[in-house]
């Protein structure tokens, strides 16, 4: 196994038309491109032997855990090498964007539900469907996983990433801390609010909460705002119109951005995931929103007994109203020399053992039907009660537009900073909703013009 981490800063810009190749200077090699600086190069089957490239989109992050898979993978097939190389999350979309434009994409790589409409677009994967209806993976994994992959690779039904797991939000508060200060917990939003200011003393450093503004930002301000508002569709009923500027969004918006610095760290504002959750498990800071991943990077912080991962917040009306977690997955890109080898380590990583021990470690919900009923899933209590929300009728899931090519970019890198302005109140909640409105709109149209 060949081992190396790269990363790349390139900004996305409507991934269907604008061409990418002069951002950045491609440093990374890759098998498996044939230097046309196109996604949609055909590649070849190739012998299902030699060496194939990995690019695991949450490098870093994930990095040990696909180590082992992929000593574990070599080790069962040991006429197949795999170089892994870690990208960080942040980064991972604008690398493959530029690397369909320059050249250089790996052989396989991972391809979750946000980005992969972008990469169908610029036609960079292979479809998978026949592939899966060969395999020992057939029936064996999630259906609604499947489905929801096959919904956001761009409305053909076309599977082009097999899934290895889902994520839920989650809302992580400190019982110590909550029990010091007599408070409840946070199981709706008006004693999130309640916590967040009761829990903090700035003086002594000591939040109540802390609020995400770097990248990943406005994906949770979205979760923020449509559990708070209790609107429970992204489109208005033509499906022409998004309700993200929802005057009751706008509301809830404008009391979430008021939370940063009043009740959190100032240093919030550039913080993404992992600055977030490295600064919640070494600070005394009450609540942490995120989702199932960081769950065993709470319990080295903490050990088990000095927090709870639980649902996010319900409404006034004991409804709770989420957005959409983005299933994550593997893809073969279709500019590979080596798919066939490459099929192999999607088939291999997705098996039972294999995907039980990623998601273990990762503290999210397996694809793999047999890894789903592993004995960690029950004995894991954010897991366990995301999944008792997600089906005992008491929770409302608003879609995301993962179909949409843009998304990614309109969510991404055109609004977060955008959103830093709302946080520092140089922006107001209202304009920032109706900028983002009026862009994902815009897409919408585009889209229902294609498809007719």
């Amino acid at each position: 196994m060949k081992i190396s981490m790269r990363s790349s800063t390139g900004r996305r810009r409507t991934p269907a038309v604008v061409a990418l190749g002069a951002v950045l200077a491609l440093t990374a090699t890759a098998c498996g491109d044939d230097g046309s600086g196109t996604g949609g190069s055909e590649g070849a089957e190739g012998s299902g032997k030699g060496e194939i490239v990995f690019w695991d989109n949450n490098g870093g992050v994930r990095t040990d855990i696909w180590k082992e898979i992929i000593a574990d993978f070599e080790k069962a097939n040991p006429d197949i090498d795999v170089e892994y190389v870690g990208i960080a999350s942040t980064e991972y979309q604008s690398k493959v964007d530029t690397s369909i434009q320059g050249g250089g994409l790996p052989d396989v790589g991972g391809v979750g539900a946000a980005m992969l409409a972008g990469f169908a677009a610029q036609n960079a994967l292979e479809p998978l469907d026949d592939r899966l209806a060969d395999s020992s993976l057939n029936g064996k994994l999630n259906e609604d996983m499947v489905e929801s992959l096959k919904a956001a690779g761009g409305g053909d039904g076309t599977l082009y990433s097999v899934p290895t797991s889902a994520n839920n939000g989650v809302l992580y508060y400190r019982t110590d801390l909550f029990e010091k200060a007599g408070l409840e917990e946070p199981s709706s939003w008006d004693a999130f609010f309640e916590a967040a200011d009761k829990l903090t003393d700035a003086g002594d450093n000591e939040f109540g909460y802390t609020i995400r503004g770097g990248a990943g930002s406005v994906a949770q301000a979205l979760d923020a705002m449509y559990g708070q508002s209790g609107i429970t569709s992204f489109w208005d009923a033509a499906g022409e119109k998004t309700t993200v500027n929802d005057p009751k969004n706008v509301a809830a918006l404008e009391k979430y951005a008021a939370l940063y610095k009043k009740v959190t760290p100032a240093a919030d504002l550039n913080n993404d995931f992992t600055k977030m959750v490295a600064q919640w498990d070494s600070g005394t800071i009450g609540m942490l929103n995120h989702n199932l991943g960081s769950y065993q990077d709470h319990v080295k912080a903490f050990g088990e007994d000095k927090f709870r991962g639980i649902p996010q917040p319900v409404g006034p009306g004991g409804k709770r109203v989420q957005v959409s977690n983005p299933v994550d997955g593997l893809g073969v890109f279709k500019s590979s020399k080596n798919k066939e080898a490459a099929w192999k380590f999607i088939e291999y990583a997705v098996s039972h053992e294999a995907n039980s021990k990623f998601n273990e470690s990762a503290g999210q919900v397996p694809a793999n039907t047999d890894a789903a009923k592993d004995g960690w899933v029950s004995e894991s209590e954010p897991t366990k009660l995301a999944a008792q929300a997600l089906s005992d009728g008491s929770t409302t899931i608003v879609q995301l537009p993962y179909y949409l090519p843009d998304w990614n970019t309109i969510s991404k890198a055109d609004n977060e900073p955008n959103f830093q302005k709302v946080l520092l109140g140089k922006m107001s909640a209202k304009d920032f909703l109706d900028t983002v409105a009026d862009q994902l709109n815009e897409a919408q149209a585009e889209w229902n013009e294609q498809k007719g």
